[in-house]
Parts: C-alpha cells; sequence; structure tokens
C-alpha cells in the first residue's frame, strides 16, 4: 500500500527529481520516454535537456515563481519545457491549443505570465495580442523564431534558450505544497479560471490511479488522444507513464479517426486513453480495415460493460459514456479481446521488446473513455 501521507507531507520537494531523475537513477537513462513520429526522447534525453532549458531560462532572468505561458502542440518540445520550467522553480501554464489570440491575450494577463513558449504553427495566431501584455517578458518559439513578430518583446527560438543552459543537475529549492504548474478551466461559466497545483499532486495522482486502478508498469506503451494541455491528457500521457518509468507515443496533430488509427496499428499501445467521439468512428471509417472492425467489437464490448455495471449499481455518466465508472475488470476483457483480434493486422512494435509485453502474455490492457469536458 502506498503511504499517501508521505506524498503530502510538507517539506522539500520538486516534482522532477521523482518524474525524471527517478528514472535516470533507476537505470532507464536510455529507455525511450516519448516518441513522436520519428524523433524520440530518452530520460536520460529528457534529464539533460531539462537541466539545459532551466539553467537557460535562469540565463534569461526567469528563475523561481516565474511564470511560462506554454502554447504548444505535442511534440519532444513540450516535456523538456514543463519539467525543465518545474525544474527551475518556474511556472508552466499549458493552454488549450484551439483558442483565438483574445482568449490567449486574458490568459497572459490572467496569469502574468513572463514567459510565452510558443510553437510555430501556433505563432500567428497569438501573435495580435503580444503588444498589448503588461507583463509578458520574452518569446520562445519551438521551430523559426522568424514567424512571430513580438514587436519590443525578444524572441528566442528553443534551440538557442536550451544553449545558454548548463547540463549540470539540479532542481530549484521548491516545496511539495508549492505551486509547480497551472491549467485554465474551459470557461464554461465564466472567463477561465487558473487551476494551480502543488509539486506533491503530480505524484499523489500517479499513485492513487495510474498504480491502483490502472496497474500501469513500465513496460506499458502509452498513447492519449487527448492533448497534453488538457488535464486528462496530462496525465494519461505525461505523469502516469512517467512515475512507473513507462513510454508514452506522442502525436502533434490533431486526433482523427485516420491518425488514431494509424498510431495503434503501428506502435501498438498497451493502455489507450480516448474520448467518446473517437468511438463512434469504426463503423464509417475503414470499414474493411481488420483492425476497425475489432473496435467495432470493443465498443460494443464497452457498452455490454456498461450495462453490466449499471446493473451492479456503479454509477455512469449522465452526458456521455465514461470507462471510469466501468470495473476494470470489464474493460480489461474486451481489450485484451480486441488485442488478440488486432494481432494479425499489426506490425512489430518499434520499441524494443524489453519495454513492451506482447499481447499474448500482458495481464492488462485497458481502453479508457472519458467526457471531453
Amino acid at each position: 500500500m502506498v503511504n499517501l501521507s508521505a506524498i503530502t507531507e510538507r517539506r522539500a520537494y520538486n516534482a522532477a527529481s521523482d518524474f525524471v531523475d527517478a528514472n535516470v537513477r533507476a537505470g532507464r537513462s536510455n529507455k525511450v520516454a516519448f516518441k513522436e513520429g520519428n524523433r524520440s526522447l530518452t530520460y536520460g534525453e529528457l534529464q539533460e535537456e531539462s537541466c539545459r532549458f532551466a539553467s537557460g531560462l535562469k540565463a534569461l532572468g526567469f528563475g523561481h515563481e516565474a511564470r511560462m505561458l506554454m502554447l504548444a502542440l505535442d511534440t519532444i518540445e513540450f516535456p523538456i519545457a514543463f519539467w525543465g520550467a518545474i525544474r527551475g522553480g518556474v511556472v508552466p501554464v499549458p493552454v488549450n491549443t484551439l483558442l483565438a489570440a483574445e482568449q490567449y491575450a486574458y490568459m497572459i494577463e490572467d496569469s502574468r505570465a513572463a514567459v510565452l513558449f510558443v510553437s510555430e504553427a501556433l505563432a500567428k495566431t497569438v501573435e495580435p495580442a503580444l503588444p498589448k501584455m503588461s507583463w509578458l517578458k520574452a518569446v520562445i518559439v519551438v521551430g523559426d523564431k522568424k514567424v512571430i513578430s513580438a514587436g519590443t518583446l525578444p524572441v528566442y527560438s528553443f534551440e538557442e534558450v536550451v544553449a545558454k543552459g548548463k547540463a549540470d543537475l539540479f532542481t530549484a529549492p521548491t516545496l511539495s505544497d508549492e505551486v509547480a504548474f497551472w491549467l485554465y478551466s474551459s470557461g464554461s461559466t465564466g472567463a477561465p479560471k487558473g487551476t494551480k497545483h502543488i509539486h506533491s499532486s503530480l505524484m499523489y495522482t500517479a499513485r492513487t490511479y495510474a498504480d491502483q486502478v490502472l496497474g500501469m508498469k513500465e513496460s506499458d506503451v502509452i498513447y492519449s488522444a487527448a492533448k497534453l494541455f488538457f488535464a486528462y491528457g496530462l496525465g494519461n500521457a505525461m505523469t502516469f507513464p512517467m512515475a512507473v518509468g513507462a513510454s508514452t507515443v506522442l502525436l502533434s496533430g490533431r486526433p482523427t479517426p485516420d491518425s488514431v488509427f494509424d498510431i495503434i496499428k503501428n506502435e501498438q499501445p498497451s493502455i489507450f486513453f480516448g474520448v467518446p467521439t473517437l468511438y463512434a468512428w469504426p463503423t464509417n471509417a475503414r470499414p474493411k480495415a481488420r483492425a476497425l472492425q475489432t473496435f467495432g467489437f470493443a465498443f460494443r464490448r464497452a457498452k455490454r460493460c456498461r450495462r453490466m455495471s449499471a446493473r451492479a449499481g456503479k454509477s455512469r455518466s449522465d452526458s456521455t459514456f465514461s470507462m471510469v465508472s466501468v470495473r476494470p475488470k470489464c474493460c480489461i476483457f474486451f481489450f485484451r479481446t480486441v488485442r488478440r483480434r488486432c494481432a494479425t493486422a499489426l506490425p512489430a512494435s518499434p520499441f524494443p521488446a524489453t519495454t513492451r509485453r506482447s499481447s499474448a502474455t500482458t495481464a492488462r490492457n485497458v481502453v479508457w473513455m472519458k467526457s471531453a469536458s
């Protein structure tokens, strides 16, 4: 049993030490932490690059309790910047990548962000808001920094910030109950609200949900359709797998039926986190594909599991089907069946054999469906 009181106890603590450095100490330096297309990032590389990014921010004058708004796609640079900021005591604020300039302007001002970390593809969207920002001091672009005009604000490329830093291992002297990062609400009841999360919250949720409910293991390969800027995606694709030394597949683009299918086919995740809309497509997308037919079977099985859960007195979502309300054993049964049926249609996983389990021997392959809200 996990000692949760030890996690929440007020003490000197920086989350990067558990989620990044502990994996290196455990001998996972060469293990893939994140894979995005043809690019990959090992735990050792993440440690080094996050140290460089943290000290690079410090060299630019951004240190303890400065806030960095992250308007970033799910690429390899996201975890480097997120953990680099936390390592250096800077507070990252990931935001929705599908909003408009005026909404970003509100969040930048509301959070009093000193730094904007933005992907090249999103730079033009936020550009109109920059001249009006009173707290912003610098912009960091993942890609070509020339794509954005920031007026009098200095603009740096991601590579330039990393180059200014050093690989020396360190963490800022933060506390377990100190704010580590913000996430904004959707604004459905008014203006979006910045929700503050403390350093110890990340490991607390990893131990109580990923460990005790999902039983996530080091050998797992994870893919989450929900993006990293969502609380759902941040846990699924980053903190949960990193808490056990697992590997995560990232998709920088939108999770369309075709792109999700390709990831499932090519990467063979052992745990897939989805949202309801993605479970409606097997009947009309690539209907002749064997694996899609199998996922149609999986969805029907999921609905049956929901009925079983209802008869057992389990709670159900009023607005949408949610696997969170279904007993894990039901999920295990139908997704293990999916894996067996898909086996002949799927190529070998690109991850080393030592980092994943075969579908024939795995004890737990789970599909989770969660409300988009």
